[in-house]
């Protein structure tokens, strides 16, 4: 084991100056704190939300209803220097982001001879044109006539109809892909093509010229081209009127779709199941005045952000999670368990728990609701990861009424145990939501179909159970720990699956092994403490880059960012004070980054994405990631230091 460091270079860091940026930390993140007792920042996502928003817009024609003119400025400001947009800070241009930014330039009416359109075509006939960009690109443009829906794969309707204990179901999709492909399957069928105006096509987009554009599927030169095969059958009962059940269907896809829109009008809580369900209700002839349809758009008009010259759209909001985090990290960095800040806050999360049965309990006939959502309102899916911060949130504050707030919590632990999967993790939002298969359905090229058991979901749960003196049945949590050991890579780390990547994983399964499992899996710590040290960037922090999710070879590698070096902080002395011995040279060079990079505010800036929506597909920038993780990791250093 090589994690000892010699105490003495603890020892030189100026406490003075760590007291005062703690201080100035909690300053700014209370400056911030909304009157209802909530904290929230935006999520920024790429650009391809907000020019699907401006599509369905000019799909309803009621463009001139929001100040949809304001996008062009933000999509322009996008454009990186090579021509194209980018799915995450750096990449250096995506080709399916980029056709979509050029789509929405032109529904606002930018010629193609535009330069920012000169340039966006350079770059996407580049990298190969639209006949090289994901099917839901595809899927928007054949709505407007500029892409053939041959080139589209089927979703047959009837799937709607199949029982729930059919081996394959709607509810074997994971929440998201579940909420998105519903109103799909009524677009699908139909196959609109709307007019829109200004008329345009994006015939100059396709590298091999129109005239020669194959609208084929992909192969993939394995068994999963009996995909393709399956896709001809369905299209050939479409064109000759032979779907079976085939209005049923429709009708029950259509009760679906009603029945799952919330009263704050939103599907799921994220945008692409709201941008499909409006569409949707198009095709179905629905009254732009029918209440389902404005409530939708006023959902929308929730989620967007509108300044001065700028207008743009958030994938989700994240006021239950910013919450949680922002108490969790005021009360370890020294503020008063019963500061009225923490009391407002924690009554707020209080009111947000989940007390209705959703989804989930398709699978799971045995749990109780009484967990936490993502978003303001979110009752059909509340998630582990939320849950299980927020009990710890809740644990770490003192209320006026303790008893309502250890009743909400053992409610929430209960559900969480009956949510833990057969092979021993904890998922998102499902349980044994794992059919690997149906991420090889050419539908789904993002291969994020399922919501499998994650190492950092289940290292969360196992975190809140250990801190927190919760108890579920011991051989649950066994189960848990054999399944993070297998899941602990050959060089020591853990794969992160929502957030940048390996530092995020490793620092969840260190945590979560510090305060339940130190005496029976210290080769494990030792094993990930020194992956962490050997990947310590020159400057003292640590970063890893979103190309990680497509070459592991590059995990742990990356400039240097505020969150994901309090990530790696928090692991280390977590399993430090566990383990008996901290890694104190390299602490003190992460303290010294934080310190040396905090701005006058209080703050850190961070361009990175840190979060992960879909590994290789979608990134997420937290404005707020690179200030609760920074302060918490302070503030666990600073007792450390006072204990020593």
């Amino acid at each position: 084991m090589q994690i000892q460091q010699k105490t003495k270079s603890v020892q030189k860091i100026d406490l003075s100056n760590l007291s005062h940026a703690i201080t100035a930390s909690q300053n700014y993140l209370l400056s911030l704190q909304h009157p209802d007792g909530y904290w929230w920042a935006e999520l920024e996502s790429n650009i391809t939300l907000t020019a699907e928003t401006v599509l369905l817009y000019k799909i309803w024609n009621t463009d001139t209803t929001r100040p949809l003119h304001k996008v062009e400025t933000y999509l322009r400001r996008q454009q990186n220097e090579q021509g194209g947009w980018e799915l995450f800070y750096g990449d250096g241009g995506e080709i399916s982001t980029s056709v979509e930014a050029y789509m929405a330039l032109r529904l606002l009416g930018v010629p193609k001879d535009d330069p920012a359109l000169i340039r966006a075509r350079k770059f996407i006939l580049s990298q190969g044109g639209i006949s090289k960009t994901r099917i839901f690109t595809k899927f928007h443009l054949a709505l407007i006539g500029c892409y053939d829906w041959r080139g589209i794969p089927s979703i047959p309707p009837w799937i709607m109809l199949f029982p729930n204990n059919f081996f394959f179901n709607i509810y074997e999709m994971s929440s998201w892909a579940r909420e998105s492909t519903v109103p799909l399957l009524i677009v699908f069928d139909k196959q609109p093509i709307f007019e829109i105006d200004p008329s345009f096509t994006l015939d100059e987009l396709y590298s091999e010229g129109i005239e020669n554009v194959e609208y084929n599927l992909p192969r993939n030169h394995n068994w999963s081209d009996l995909f393709l095969g399956l896709d001809k059958v369905f299209k050939w009962t479409r064109k000759h009127n032979l779907v079976p059940f085939h209005q049923k269907s429709l009708q029950a896809a259509e009760k679906w779709v009603l029945n799952h829109q919330q009263e704050t009008g939103d599907w799921g809580g994220i945008m692409p199941p709201m941008v499909n369900s409006l569409i949707a209700f198009k095709v179905l002839n629905y009254h732009v005045a029918d209440p389902c349809v404005q409530r939708g758009f006023e959902a929308i008009d929730r989620f967007s952000i509108e300044e001065e010259d700028s207008y743009r759209v958030q994938a989700c909001v994240s006021p239950v999670w910013d919450t949680a985090w922002a108490l969790r990290s005021l009360v370890e960095s020294g503020l008063k368990p019963d500061h009225q800040a923490l009391v407002k806050g924690g009554q707020w999360l209080l009111n947000k728990q989940v007390l209705d049965y959703g989804d989930w309990a398709i699978k799971n006939k045995q749990g109780k609701p009484g967990g936490w959502a993502f978003e303001f309102t979110n009752r059909f899916y509340p998630d582990l990861d939320d849950s299980g911060v927020v009990v710890m949130a809740l644990n770490g504050i003192k209320l006026p009424d303790e008893n309502r707030k250890q009743a909400a919590i053992n409610r929430c632990v209960e559900w969480m145990a009956t949510m833990q999967c057969k092979p021993g993790g904890w998922a998102a939002f499902d349980i044994d939501n794992d059919q690997n298969w149906i991420n090889e359905i050419p539908y789904g090229d993002l291969k994020a179909m399922i919501d499998p058991n994650t190492a950092d979901v289940t290292a969360r749960v196992l975190e809140m159970l250990g801190s927190c003196d919760l108890k579920i049945d011991g051989k649950r949590v066994q189960k848990a720990l054999t399944y993070l050991e297998k899941e602990q890579e050959a060089d020591g780390s853990w794969f992160g699956r929502w957030g940048v990547n390996y530092i995020y994983g490793t620092s969840g399964v260190l945590s979560a092994l510090a305060v339940i499992a130190t005496d029976t899996h210290k080769p494990q710590m030792e094993k990930a403490v020194n992956w962490l040290l050997g990947c310590q960037n020159t400057d003292g922090g640590w970063g890893e880059t979103c190309w990680s999710y497509n070459d592991p070879s590059l995990k742990g590698t990356g400039v240097s960012t505020a969150s994901q070096t309090a990530w790696a902080l928090i692991g280390l002395l977590d399993a430090g004070e566990a383990l008996g011995t901290f890694a104190k040279d390299a602490i003190k060079r992460g303290i010294d980054y934080l310190l040396s990079t905090q701005t006058l505010e209080g703050t850190w800036e961070e361009k990175e994405f840190t979060g992960t929506g879909f590994p290789c597909h979608f990134y997420i920038r937290y404005y707020l990631y690179c200030h609760y993780f920074p302060l918490m990791a302070l503030g666990r250093y600073q007792k450390l230091l006072s204990n020593m």
